[in-house]
């Protein structure tokens, strides 16, 4: 089953390089159109005829009602809800900011990136030694991705280890990014109950719950399956509340390779997109008009150590083929890419994530989530990380544009008039009119000639960008939440938000 694919934006605005919205004008497609099919009609059948373990109660029953079936304890589901729920799946959501300019449109053509994983470490960037993270350090890193204007969305990054109780955790985790940020916030919840002190507190910075259902600010991962085919029952009872509180949800799925879903990337992609089905069927039972997004994520292991290895070439094969399923439904989807093995920002960090977020762009993944920041298989974030990982992001999606090809861009006129007169173009007013808005210019990779840089620091980038992250948590104040929530915020999570001087 599939659906067409929607259109890019028109001509005008893909020439604007505001490259936090890159539109990818032609996906990249690896696997041929019958493969992707068979692909999509395994992940189906393994849902009609091995099912999911550990069907919560409530989810079972509405399941059953619809033509699914009890085998054991495995719930088996009809082909017919299964298809019935891609062809009516919403094809763009809505992940609004909190401020207009930071509103994410996921679906279609359009690829954002952002951070995520949701580490325990921080990278001490003078020490390389890694530490527990705390709640200031996820502020922090919220603070330094409203800076970097590739980054487009804040997915929790670390772990506030300092804030024990479970409650807590799950309420000062939304209270520090939502305060960091203006962009579109993705956290987790651990508990059902936990859902509704979440909505409550976005109801409150969004003036009330309609506002905040018309443009939801915050989203919710929600990790419902267990691989290999079991869900997680606390987890649906948490999807069960978002979808009741009009939170969206993040379907998502982490399957290892040859460890929780079968060796083959075609068996562990078919698996996990199963899995993936079972959520979105859920969501679209409770409520045909809740978003959700798909976050299909087979991910590879290093079968010599058991461990992820996210910098693999395999990687960009299953998510690659993940995606292709994806945009074959024509469902907005998800996935990790960045998730280096790297320890330092270095050659290794800098080609692993290079290769992972580049496939993931051209294949037309809609969100590109732990693409910035993130280091030693997710186990850690570097602040500097952050700020080179912008830079990645933006020459990944500047080099995906198409050049535009016309009567004007290949210049006929130009190359005759030059090559009779001045012989260079330096001082041609086509090339001047385009030099800003035909170019992307790094700021952190070094550009200098030889002579030049023998008389700086000779810093690396890993360095540069450690540099920059340090100013700008230094100076950068977001000024987007009323007085009165920045004060309930500071007493309740002693979270010491200041103002912008």
């Amino acid at each position: 089953m599939s659906r067409k694919r929607r259109k890019p934006k028109n001509e005008a605005e893909l020439k604007n390089y505001n490259l936090k919205n890159f539109v990818n004008e032609k996906v990249y497609s690896p696997i041929e159109t019958n493969n992707v099919k068979k692909i999509a009609d395994a992940a189906i059948k393994i849902l009609a005829e091995i099912g999911m373990s550990d069907a919560p109660k409530e989810l079972c029953e509405l399941v059953l009602k619809r033509g699914g079936k009890l085998e054991g304890d495995r719930l088996i589901y009809p082909p017919n809800l299964i298809e019935n729920t891609i062809a009516k799946h919403q094809r763009v959501v809505l992940l609004a900011g909190q401020t207009i300019e930071n509103d994410l449109h996921v679906g279609g053509n359009h690829v954002y990136a952002g951070t995520g994983g949701a580490a325990p470490n921080l990278q001490n960037s003078k020490t390389n030694e890694y530490v527990p993270s705390k709640l200031k350090d996820l502020y922090n890193a919220a603070r330094l991705a409203d800076r970097l204007p590739h980054i487009s969305f804040f997915s929790r990054s670390l772990v506030a280890g300092d804030v024990e109780d479970p409650l807590e955790f799950d309420l000062s985790t939304a209270a520090a990014s939502l305060a960091g940020t203006s962009k579109h916030v993705m956290v987790q919840a651990s508990h059902w109950s936990h859902v509704v002190a979440i909505a409550e507190l976005c109801y409150k910075i969004a003036g009330g719950e309609e506002s905040f259902r018309k443009r939801p600010f915050l989203s919710l991962h929600v990790n419902h399956a267990v691989p290999p085919l079991r869900f997680d029952p606390a987890s649906i009872k948490v999807m069960i509340e978002a979808v009741k509180l009009g939170i969206p949800v993040h379907c998502n799925v982490f399957g290892q390779l040859g460890a929780s879903s079968p060796v083959t990337i075609a068996g562990s992609v078919s698996q996990t997109l199963a899995e993936n089905l079972a959520g979105l069927v859920a969501v679209h039972i409770l409520d045909p008009e809740a978003p959700s997004i798909a976050g299909p994520r087979p991910m590879i292991t290093d079968l010599r150590t058991g461990g992820m290895a996210g910098g693999a070439p395999e990687q960009l094969m299953a998510t690659a083929a993940a995606v292709q399923v994806m945009q074959y439904w024509d469902i907005p989807c998800s996935v990790i890419a960045g998730a280096t093995d790297s320890k330092l920002v270095d050659f290794q960090s800098g080609y692993e994530k290079a290769l992972t977020i580049n496939s993931a762009a051209q294949t037309g993944a809609n969100l590109i989530t732990q693409a910035a920041g993130s280091q030693a298989s997710l186990m850690a974030v570097n602040y500097g990380a952050m700020v080179a990982d912008n830079e990645l992001i933006g020459v990944l999606f500047r080099s995906n544009i198409i050049p535009e090809i016309s009567d004007e861009t290949l210049m006929h006129e130009s190359i005759k008039e030059v090559v009779n007169n001045e012989g260079h173009y330096l001082g041609h007013p086509e090339t001047y009119a385009r030099m800003k808005s035909d170019f992307y210019y790094p700021e952190i990779a070094d550009r200098k000639s030889i002579e030049e840089w023998a008389t700086s620091e000779q810093l690396d980038m890993g360095r540069k960008a450690e540099s920059q992250a340090l100013e700008i948590l230094k100076d950068h104040w977001p000024n987007h939440l009323p007085t009165k929530i920045v004060d309930e915020f500071n007493n309740r999570f002693f979270l010491d938000i200041k103002r912008p001087n």
